[in-house]
């Protein structure tokens, strides 16, 4: 495989393929269960997920939607460790909101067909973090960024919008970005946007004694 860019996610960049083939072919699960059980852990989860991340990024700046990715390392040999982390606190996050999208917006429910949910949804270069359908049965379409909400992520939020717009109709949709820091530059720039708004969101931990000798 030629990959065009210089990074070091070249190894994750090819496990991505190699997973994203794997389940477009039904047999991710079985390779787990006879060859990979750590992929069967929650951290071995937050792998597969970045590997996907990875490999959507590498699509996306080939197609000029997005600029190449920073030079950070490969998670598989040590890589970022604050990285890491974070990849690892937005796949929490994320799952927390689909199971909570009324915390967004009030009768925001994820999307179904067929079979797939709105989970990290498979678009043409990309992958919505969480697609939702809202009380007027419109389509929402939801960007998570665990930092900074970046300028270059409302490009992608309108690319994910006007390919849902195109290819499943029932538009226009709306879109949102969750963010833990919303610059003054994105709010600028979407308040000349219509349809999308964002949010900011405030992440809290506690430690509970469960007991002891």
């Amino acid at each position: 495989m030629v990959i065009e860019w210089d990074s070091s996610y070249t190894s994750s960049l090819r496990r991505g393929y190699i997973v994203s083939l794997f389940e477009s072919r039904g047999i991710f699960d079985g390779f787990k269960t006879a060859h990979w059980a750590f992929g069967n852990t929650p951290t071995g989860e937050t792998r597969r997920r970045r590997y996907l991340r990875i490999k959507t990024q590498y699509e996306e700046f080939l197609a000029g939607h997005a600029p190449e990715p920073d030079e950070q390392g490969d998670a598989e040999v040590g890589g970022n460790p604050q990285e890491t982390l974070e990849f690892a606190l937005e796949a929490h996050l994320r799952d927390f909101l689909a199971r909570n999208l009324d915390r967004i917006e009030a009768g925001l429910r994820l999307y179904t067909s067929d079979g797939r949910n709105g989970i990290e949804f498979p678009v043409d270069g990309g992958r919505i973090d969480l697609f939702a359908v809202d009380r007027a049965e419109k389509f929402v379409v939801i960007e998570l960024k665990l930092s900074q909400g970046r300028n270059k992520t409302l490009g992608q939020l309108l690319y994910y919008m006007g390919w849902v717009d195109q290819h499943l109709g029932n538009g226009p949709c709306r879109g949102i970005i969750i963010a833990s820091e919303i610059t003054e530059e994105l709010s600028v720039a979407v308040a000349r946007v219509p349809g999308v708004q964002l949010a900011r969101y405030r992440m809290s931990f506690a430690i509970e004694p469960v007991g002891g000798v």
